[in-house]
């Protein structure tokens, strides 16, 4: 595995999906409306976790969500330069970037941040996974006041506990519903680019390191 990882395979692999999608990007019509979209995920897709995972066996460690949150919340996750080519190609062709993650709605300003210094500066969506801590609501005795509140935090503890398949087969059909036409994904998940509201052509990134149902 580690030889892979930080070894010419990984990297080349990912070289020969961007080239593949640029190649795609480049041969399809764009609709006039504005609303032709390609979709990336964002963890091992346009920021690589390589060095925390480094850190913890490169994926044969037990996941542990304290220790990645942590390093998430650092803020300092390269760009997978392959990713930033074909998101560059992509925005230059007129796409518009929809940024779908299984990323917590609590890690928005840091993902923004970490996006921004990889490189990454330009989307219309950035889609996170919507989750509402405990502490963050409102005593019992302000419940009565607060019904649309208690309502929205239910859904989101639901839908922060779907399958990213899912999860994402959701979000891609909101987007279809408002309009948008999704020619391309990108993933390094089966899970980013299967289940329903396919794009037309998905490329799936390497990752040998996890999988996500």
């Amino acid at each position: 595995m580690k030889e892979y990882m930080v070894g010419k395979g990984y990297e080349l692999d990912l070289q020969r999906v961007s080239n593949e999608a640029k190649a795609f990007a480049r041969s399809v019509y764009l609709s006039k409306d504005g609303k032709s979209a390609w979709i990336f995920d964002v963890d091992e897709t346009l920021l690589s976790n390589l060095p925390y995972y480094a850190q913890h066996g490169f994926g044969l460690e037990v996941f542990d969500s304290t220790k990645f949150g942590e390093w998430v919340e650092m803020g300092i996750a390269p760009a997978i330069e392959s990713s930033l080519e074909l998101y560059e190609e992509v925005l230059s062709l007129g796409f518009k970037v929809i940024l779908l993650t299984g990323r917590s709605e609590r890690h928005r300003s840091i993902t923004v941040e970490n996006l921004f210094q990889a490189g990454f500066r330009e989307w219309d969506k950035l889609l996170l996974r919507l989750f509402y801590e405990l502490e963050n609501f409102p005593s019992i005795a302000d419940v009565d006041m607060k019904v649309k509140e208690l309502v929205k935090w239910r859904w989101s503890s639901e839908d922060h506990e779907k399958t990213a398949m899912v999860y994402k087969s959701e979000k891609r059909s909101e987007l279809t519903e408002q309009g948008y036409q999704i020619l391309g994904n990108s993933g390094d998940q089966w899970s980013d680019l299967l289940g329903s509201s396919m794009s037309i052509r998905s490329f799936k990134l390497p990752n040998p390191m996890y999988y996500i149902p």
